[in-house]
């Protein structure tokens, strides 16, 4: 039997190698919250799988103080931006607001951006004051790597995220992008995918199928140039070669080496482009904080993975039981498929999976093994409107290796399942039906 007890003497023997010397920038700022007599679990994150790890833990595990810490006062979702994007969806769906899921939750909320996390004194070390901590739960996401392109150029770097961002990583950066979309008057528009791993993989081919449909149906005299370094899916190859074929141009195998976001031109291993407007989406890695906390991963031969390591089962850090990693920034979990798929959906499950270990070790009780699922849906047409829904489903093998099945659901007339099953996961995390009118 696992026990709370054997994550207990695990976690007195955490290595110190691993930390900044933070005691002393901790010990300089204020507590955010008085402790309580209770214990606190506290999550790092107000994504999906931190909102659904919040929830979780204040349902499963009453005689923890549960803290949510996002840096921002709303949630924009990812999920149905890129509608949102083409004036499909409204604002109010998308963007709703921490504290009221946390009043009705029963959990507490505290904005703040955290800086670093001190694993010796099992503390979150935010701009403002600091925030102990018995179990924590990071769900800080994925950071987009520049440097792959542009190296040490922080000149370059801040240009390329400001003009030519993605909008990938925050929600909050959809606006700016959605301005750029709408100011586009022709010419060639370059986006390209990331190499795989990366945050929900059809949405990229989702947005460009979207952005070739406002081209057409505003009459310009210009392009979508798709550079991908992937093997795009059957769906898409063939909506782009038959529906869109003015629209985009797609080119495959074509992973971006270079950028000067200034000349407005970028590299592939075998070709140069010019741009009059861009997206670009460099690859991308777990977030900084778990760079910082020492949770990266190593490969074979002792190089950075850029994805956290944990136990694929309880999702705690290898070296620290009180410490969980749910969502993107999460590395490989088997040896038969790698990564799970980076959606919102699963994220979320995630969040509920580590919620329900937490429970346990709090009360001494067996950890449960449990396995989340995915549910992603995207549009492969707008005009006329057609979606593909992709569910992954995931069970132990007799080895106990995790195994995953795929199945795929083609709808060529949609009657809103995409919003219907959003408007489910915002009541489950974000109270959505509270909401006061």
């Amino acid at each position: 039997m696992t026990s709370r007890r054997r994550f207990l003497t695990q976690a007195a023997a955490l290595s110190a190698a691993t930390q900044w010397p933070l005691v002393a920038r901790a010990q300089s700022r204020p507590a955010l919250l008085p402790r309580s007599k209770k214990q606190r679990a506290v999550v790092v994150g107000g994504g999906w799988g931190g909102l659904a790890a919040a929830r979780h833990l204040r349902e499963r595990a009453p005689e923890l103080e549960v803290v949510l810490v996002e840096r921002g006062a709303r949630f924009v979702s990812l999920p149905l931006s890129n509608r949102w994007l083409g004036g499909q969806v409204q604002d109010g769906l998308i963007q709703h607001d921490y504290r009221h899921a946390a009043r009705v939750f029963g959990y507490q909320f505290v904005q703040a951006d955290v800086e670093t996390v001190d694993r010796q004194a099992r503390q979150v070390v935010c701009a403002d004051g600091v925030l102990a901590y018995d179990w924590l739960v990071l769900a800080a996401g994925v950071r987009e790597d520049f440097g792959a392109w542009l190296g040490e150029d922080q000149r370059a770097t801040a240009a390329a995220r400001e003009r030519f961002g993605s909008a990938w990583v925050s929600g909050h950066e959809l606006a700016g992008l959605k301005r750029r979309l709408a100011d586009f008057a022709g010419g060639d528009l370059v986006m390209n995918i990331p190499p795989q791993p990366y945050r929900c993989p059809p949405a990229p081919y989702e947005r460009a199928v979207l952005i070739a449909s406002m081209i057409r149906a505003r009459g310009l005299k210009g392009r979508l140039v798709v550079l991908d370094p992937n093997a795009i899916s059957p769906m898409f190859r063939r909506v782009f070669a038959e529906r869109y074929r003015q629209e985009i141009l797609y080119v495959p195998d074509a992973r971006v080496v270079r950028v000067d976001p200034f000349a407005k031109t970028l590299a592939t291993e075998f070709e140069d482009f010019k741009f009059v407007e861009a997206i670009l989406m460099p690859p991308q890695q777990a977030a900084d904080l778990y760079w910082q906390a020492g949770l990266i991963g190593k490969d074979s031969e002792g190089k950075p993975t850029g994805w956290a390591a944990v136990d694929p089962v309880y999702l705690h850090a290898r070296d620290d039981p009180r410490i969980f990693v749910i969502g993107d920034a999460l590395g490989p979990v088997s040896a038969l498929f790698g990564h799970y798929p980076k959606t919102g959906h699963l994220a979320a499950r995630l969040g509920a999976v580590a919620a329900r270990v937490i429970a346990a070790q709090a009360t001494e009780r067996e950890l449960p093994r449990l396995l989340p699922e995915s549910t992603c849906q995207v549009f492969t047409d707008f005009a006329p409107a057609a979606t593909t829904r992709i569910e992954s489903r995931f069970r132990f093998r007799g080895d106990g290796e995790i195994e995953q099945s795929n199945k795929q659901s083609v709808d060529a007339n949609p009657r809103g399942e995409d919003e219907a099953w959003a408007k489910g996961m915002f009541r489950e995390l974000l109270a959505y039906d509270a909401r006061p009118v």
